[in-house]
């Protein structure tokens, strides 16, 4: 069983960053692909970027690309998100995913959850 805790979010001004955070206990994230979704309120859960165990493949939403960076550091089971350029349209909660194998973009695909973290973006 993995347990996923995210923090790092907050209240930033438009055009600001924030680093996400995602810390693992229960396992090592070894073999998992870990991935970033957010929820803003009314609206589905979306994905936004993943990354595969070893780092050296990523994907991202178009509407974060360019702007978010996707990494994950293996020896403290810890995946980040930096958010550079934020938009009023960001503010979400932001939940880490992880799941074995090559789940992708497909949220029904994770197994294992953060209880999310809030972000927001003033304009």
């Amino acid at each position: 069983q993995v347990q996923l805790v995210e923090s790092g979010g907050g209240l930033v001004q438009a055009g600001g960053s924030l680093r996400l955070s995602c810390a693992a206990s229960g396992r090592t994230l070894s073999g998992y692909m870990m991935a970033w979704f957010r929820q803003a309120l009314g609206k589905e859960r979306e994905f936004i970027t993943y990354i595969n165990w070893r780092g050296d493949y990523t994907q991202y939403a178009d509407s974060v690309k360019g702007r978010f960076t996707i990494s994950r550091d293996n020896a403290r089971n810890t995946v980040y998100l930096q958010m550079n350029s934020l938009k009023p349209e960001d503010t979400a909660a932001y939940y880490c995913a992880g799941a074995l194998g090559w789940p992708g973009t497909n949220l029904r695909n994770y197994d294992y959850w953060g209880q999310g973290t809030q972000v927001t973006v003033s304009s």
